[in-house]
């Protein structure tokens, strides 16, 4: 389970480290792969393979690419995906397609987010926080009920 938040920079060929606290979650099926691809906000996800395959097998395979929305949303999604493995300094290669798309800087926000990682300019990860009027015992009294 990824936890935490962590303000990295990427360089300037579009490379982020994946932070040790995190790495040390990795299951070895993993192999140090990954798929990283757009968030449900402005934000990238990043998959460990081995997760990756069990979402592929619990969710996205059961959708009907013959129903217009599902179809829609598995091209969304799967159109700007891409796979990379960790190199020797821990590091993702994020395509610029995704970079432009999650409007990424400079610096980076890596918010553990369970079964996966995002990615987040840490500017738009703040306005985000900002556009509700709910506090987080509200969110937590609304979500957190039997």
């Amino acid at each position: 389970m990824f936890i935490g938040n962590f303000k990295y920079s990427i360089d300037s060929k579009g490379r982020i480290s994946i932070p040790a606290k995190m790495r040390r979650y990795l299951n070895p099926d993993a192999n140090d792969s990954f798929i990283i691809t757009r968030g449900m906000e402005k934000c990238l996800e990043i998959h460990p393979l081995d997760l990756w395959k069990e979402l592929y097998a619990s969710k996205l395979k059961k959708l009907n690419s013959y129903d217009p929305v599902q179809a829609r949303f598995l091209r969304m999604l799967l159109q700007e995906a891409a796979e990379d493995k960790l190199d020797s300094q821990n590091r993702l290669l994020i395509p610029k397609n995704l970079i432009q798309y999650a409007a990424i800087e400079s610096e980076v926000l890596i918010l553990g987010a369970m079964d996966k990682i995002e990615v987040w300019n840490p500017k738009i990860y703040q306005g985000y926080l900002n556009e509700t009027s709910l506090s987080y015992e509200d969110i937590a009294k609304e979500v957190m009920t039997e």
